[in-house]
């Protein structure tokens, strides 16, 4: 099979202020030179929907098995279970046809379901439910389960595993600031041809606009009138999607760090670089503060681990290579994680000193089978490249890479591999659209100042995107806004509770 440089050959078969409601958003210049539609003329925006029980459901829920159940971590005497719904796989080679398993698992005892999907890169949202439920308030669970839902491709269920582990590695060992475009754009073209074969006519069916065809069928088998949901990062853009296709049905919906939905891959991953480097300067802030391992100079310290991982990199017993560009990766996954920063500071130091056993267990649920599941890199390039639509000359995506590793030193470069890793992967058939969902009831979305996964520039245009939306900013570090702040969290709990709409531009302090 042939893969040519833009395009692939895939046969058939192988394929704290709250008032009462939202304000109203008028059509403003956003950041892909483009304007909105505006919003004069359109409909009073939908009440806040009532929160009814279920009248049926299809889900036959059982204690989880340990395949789950070890991932899923709860409070004490907190009720867990597990249950299944089938979903459509809609491949574009057989639209509307095949199957896909959707693991859930119900946590809580509350009557009414909130479907709670996270990033495609994270721990399945199986375990994120659980890492939810132990930051919310207990009583809530009495209210509500919380119906945490393994997406296409991740957890136990419906997992990709199309990379064997030396084109895995070709992809994430290379040092990102060597800037060498073509050969991670070779890298991406063995990748992507491993992919389909591996995936055949499942591989462009694995996307956030099925996924969210996915919550649609989770709905229906809930038995519930209306979709009451929590996304996380890309886990809101599936929600926001789903508020674009099914606008009626429509619950209350908190969305904690919605993406940039800009369609120009190079503007939405400038932001993220710039947020990255920007919750790194927060996290050495904060190591600065609290005296941690590495001194008053964070920054200092990872430079000269990265010196030593260049000239003599440190191997762990697992078989993890710790060169620069794993990690790049280990320290990008700690940062997402405000709780995590002690144990990244402290990994880091360990590193510097010559143990990486912490940089390593950061970094290995994405580049390794780990702890039974599959290495988060495979389904996250799927999902990423099936939703991206723009495609860059190699001249554009190495002007990118420069220009990205001198304005953003720490992760530009790495960022911007992306551009390099996608641009072999055939334009997709069903491209992640920009949601206006003019018609859906309110929806809450959760902004923070500083995140490197979801930078808040990315946030405010999705939000001002979303005819109905109300956006609460929080002006911390992290990836993500639930459960860290409590100005944050009380304004979702208070949606989903009460159906309080937070004011519109609501600003939550550090």
């Amino acid at each position: 099979m042939r893969f040519g440089r833009g395009t692939w050959l895939v046969p058939l078969a192988l394929l704290t202020a709250c008032t009462a409601g939202p304000s109203a958003r008028p059509g403003i210049v956003v950041n892909d030179g483009g304007t909105p539609p505006s919003t004069s003329g359109q409909p009073t925006a939908a009440p806040v929907p009532p929160l009814t029980e279920p009248t049926s459901s299809a889900i036959r829920w059982a204690p989880c098995g340990p395949e789950v159940a070890e991932r899923v971590v709860t409070p004490a005497g907190t009720k867990v279970d597990c249950g299944r719904v089938r979903g459509v796989l809609d491949s574009p080679y057989t639209p509307g046809r095949g199957t896909v398993p959707i693991q859930l698992v119900r946590i809580g005892t509350g009557p009414i379901p909130v479907l709670v999907v996270n990033d495609i890169d994270g721990i399945p949202g199986t375990a994120y439910a659980g890492q939810l439920a132990a930051s919310l308030p207990a009583d809530l669970l009495t209210k509500f389960s919380l119906i945490g839902l393994d997406r296409r491709g991740t957890g136990n269920l419906d997992s990709v595993r199309c990379l064997p582990d030396e084109v895995r590695s070709a992809i994430v060992d290379t040092d990102p600031r060597e800037l060498d475009v073509e050969g991670l754009v070779d890298q991406a073209r063995t990748a992507g041809q491993q992919c389909s074969i591996t995936l055949e006519t499942r591989l462009p069916a694995i996307d956030t606009w099925r996924t969210a065809g996915d919550a649609e069928a989770v709905r229906i088998a809930l038995g519930v009138d209306r979709l009451h949901a929590i996304g996380h990062g890309e886990g809101s853009r599936v929600l926001s999607v789903y508020a674009e296709r099914y606008p009626s049905t429509v619950g209350r919906m908190v969305l904690d760090g919605l993406p940039d939905p800009n369609q120009d891959a190079a503007v939405a991953l400038e932001g993220v670089a710039a947020g990255a480097d920007a919750t790194y300067a927060a996290f050495a802030d904060d190591c600065a503060k609290r005296a941690c391992e590495l001194g008053a100079n964070a920054r200092q310290a990872l430079t000269e681990v990265l010196a030593r991982a260049a000239t003599e990199p440190l191997v762990t017993a697992t078989d993890i290579e710790l060169n620069p560009g794993v990690v790049l990766r280990a320290v990008y996954a700690g940062l997402g994680d405000r709780k995590a920063w002690p144990a990244l500071s402290k990994a880091l130091a360990d590193a510097r000193g010559g143990t990486p056993d912490g940089l390593a267990a950061l970094v290995a649920p994405v580049i390794q089978e780990h702890a039974g599941l599959p290495a988060t890199f495979d389904v996250t390039l799927v999902t990423r490249c099936n939703d991206t639509k723009s495609r860059l000359s190699t001249e554009a995506m190495t002007g990118a890479a420069k220009s990205w590793n001198t304005r953003y030193p720490i992760f530009g470069a790495l960022v911007s591999e992306w551009l390099a890793v996608c641009s072999p992967w055939p334009v997709p058939s069903q491209p992640v659209p920009a949601p206006t969902a003019p018609t859906a009831p309110p929806i809450v979305v959760l902004g923070t100042a500083t995140d490197p996964v979801t930078p808040l520039s990315g946030t405010e245009h999705a939000a001002s995107q979303l005819v109905t939306a109300a956006l609460v900013t929080w002006q911390g570090a992290g990836h993500g806004a639930l459960g860290f702040s409590s100005c944050a969290t009380d304004a979702g709990v208070g949606f989903l509770v009460e159906g309080k709409v937070p004011r519109d531009g609501t600003v939550c302090p550090p």
